[in-house]
């Protein structure tokens, strides 16, 4: 796995989201879901659970996004809520028996999986919610260490990039792909973006992206082609040598912060006594040839 690469396990009370969706005329679109969340890191774990009897024009999307469906049988036979045990149950047995993966999501807005959050955290597990806005409990929102509105997922960004319009077709999409995942990395408070960072995310978003369906020899060769369309600044970074986004899309509006600059003050000279000689700070003379003081670089 990458450096510095997150492993998310995600489990969703899809029976809590149905309850969200009751009145609102959109469905739930888990690809909306898993797009916010590869930003955090890869998913290696996906399961939603529910009576799918009840939701059976979900399932075809939920497959083909590869989630594993866990079918619960219903209330008026096993007489609990067995989605919310058996979720509990999954969780907590991944969180002790895979200690590789450091990223719980647990999609839904009920109170009830707030101890289970608790234990996660107990756990050192980073644990993120995600519910709507209307049927999230305030209690299971502040206790996650982060929390997503599925109405926040796809809002506009401010800091989105203008292609220029003679862009071959070729390029234009790798050059989406790529200003799409620099914005990711940007929500994610990742200031040093360096280029294996970044090509890891326009994975994560597109796994079968390759840098020469699209025309270019390398990644670096990429980046440096973006820079010439004015959409990104590069440079280099001192210890790895290798290429770091400076700046992107609007950033590139903004003034550069000014870099302090060292210069050399003119050379300091100890007094003199009469023969010539420096003074030392006990009084003594010194040489007059080591009289000379080091030069200061000041910023």
């Amino acid at each position: 796995m990458p450096e510095n690469d997150s492993s998310l396990a995600v489990f969703i009370d899809f029976e809590n989201l149905a309850l969200g969706f009751q009145n609102r005329r959109d469905r739930f679109d888990i690809f909306r879901v898993l797009e916010r969340l590869v930003e955090k890191g890869k998913i290696v774990v996906k399961k939603a659970y529910a009576d799918w009897s009840r939701f059976g024009a979900y399932t075809q999307a939920l497959h083909e996004a590869a989630i594993e469906l866990i079918e619960i049988p219903k209330r008026m036979q096993s007489g609990k809520n067995s989605a919310d045990i058996r979720l509990v149950v999954d969780a907590i047995d991944m969180a002790y028996s895979k200690e590789h993966i450091t990223t719980f999501v647990i999609v839904s807005g009920d109170s009830d999986f707030s101890p289970l959050v608790s234990k996660l955290k107990e756990n050192g597990k980073h644990v993120i919610g995600l519910g709507m806005q209307d049927s999230t409990s305030d209690l299971l929102r502040d206790n996650c260490d982060e929390f997503i509105y599925y109405e926040d997922l796809g809002k506009t960004q401010t800091m989105g990039s203008n292609l220029p319009a003679n862009l071959p077709e070729n390029k234009r999409k790798a050059f989406d792909l790529l200003m799409e995942s620099l914005l990711a990395l940007r929500r994610e408070n990742k200031e040093k973006l360096g280029a294996s960072m970044v090509k890891d995310t326009m994975k994560r978003k597109k796994p079968s992206f390759n840098e020469s369906y699209h025309g270019y020899r390398s990644f670096s060769e990429l980046l440096l082609d973006a820079q010439k369309e004015g959409l990104l600044e590069v440079a280099i970074d001192e210890r790895s040598r290798t290429y770091v986004v400076t700046r992107f899309g609007s950033e590139l509006q903004q003034p550069v912060a000014e870099v302090p600059v060292l210069r050399k003050r003119g050379r300091r000279r100890r007094p003199r006594s009469r023969s010539g000689s420096a003074r030392t700070p006990e009084g003594t003379a010194a040489p007059a040839e080591a009289s000379v003081a080091n030069d200061t670089i000041e910023t």
